[in-house]
């Protein structure tokens, strides 16, 4: 092998991820262009607001794309529970989701081992075998490291959102409206703050429309989220619902114990933060200060025992 086959060869796969990147980063750029000027634009009424998030539409071309990963992928790699949920939980909710994610599971476990390989020096092979092992660690851990910190991130959006519109279910209810009335209008009012939490909401009216009984619509609002806080809120709302008492007093209640939870969950990370602090202030801040204190001091001294010295 000549000396100039590698370098073309990481050129080349260098400029096809460049690529790819650039095509999913242009996608997504127009998506959220397109979804920014839906919202903005003073011709969309209320009731197309409603519509858009009731819907739920598959995008035509994932779609195709996932028919096509499904009839040449193998069925353990794309039935796999713990990943669906887990999507599910990061907010992809489509039927498309699964197989894309095993294509992209089985591209990062052959293709990162064969990058380290290229970008790996030669003339050493201890160096070579273990950015090999790194890389084919990255590639098999990598997708589902971001998946849990996707969905990780997004659970807590949603557990911040929930003392806000429970305030705001509680004065729809108490004004007279129904609950299901209430969770479209906290829907409307939360999508341009709130979006996950206003999607959900969106998929429970939805499916109580389509004929679901509304308390598997609410225990599907908490399978499909993973946050306590909305499974203990789904809890009181169906046993509010058998025991036939006030809907907008166990909101109350339920928002004022959520924002005491979040009050406290924040005074219990500012306490933490100086223990935390203390491993950085040891390794980085202390042995700088050292230094600066010390330092001249040694230096006078090495040299007035050097001039008794001579």
């Amino acid at each position: 092998m000549t000396p100039n086959v590698p370098v073309t060869l990481i050129l080349l796969v260098v400029t096809l991820v460049l690529a790819v990147c650039t095509v999913v980063y242009i996608a997504i750029a127009e998506r959220e262009r397109r979804e920014t000027l839906k919202r903005v634009s003073p011709d969309v009424e209320a009731s197309r607001l409603a519509e858009r998030l009731l819907l739920n539409e598959d995008a035509s071309t994932s779609s195709r794309l996932a028919s096509w990963l499904r009839d040449r992928m193998p069925e353990g790699l794309v039935a796999d529970d713990a990943f669906s949920t887990k999507l599910v939980h990061a907010g992809f909710d489509g039927t498309a989701a699964p197989v894309i994610f095993s294509a992209i599971r089985i591209a990062a476990a052959l293709l990162v081992p064969v990058l380290a390989f290229v970008a790996a020096p030669r003339d050493d092979t201890m160096w070579l075998a273990i950015c090999i092992i790194m890389g084919l660690v990255a590639g098999v851990a990598g997708p589902q490291a971001v998946l849990d910190r996707l969905a990780t991130n997004r659970q807590e959006r949603i557990r911040r959102a929930v003392p806000d519109a429970l305030d705001l279910l509680v004065v729809c209810v108490e004004a007279g409206i129904s609950l299901d009335a209430a969770i479209i209008r906290v829907a409307r009012d939360l999508t341009n703050v709130r979006p996950e939490l206003a999607l959900e909401f969106a998929q429970v009216v939805r499916r109580i429309n389509a004929g679901m009984p509304r308390e598997r619509a609410l225990q599907g609002l908490a399978a499909r989220t993973g946050v306590d806080e909305i499974r203990t809120l789904v809890s009181s709302m169906v046993q509010t619902e058998r025991l036939g008492t006030s809907i907008a007093r166990v909101l109350r209640v339920n928002a004022e114990s959520l924002r005491t939870r979040r009050r406290q969950r924040a005074e219990k990370r500012a306490a933490e933060a100086a223990l935390k602090m203390i491993f950085p202030l040891a390794l980085f801040l202390l042995p700088a200060l050292l230094a600066v204190i010390v330092g001249p001091a040694a230096i006078t001294v090495v040299r007035q025992l050097s001039a008794l010295g001579q």
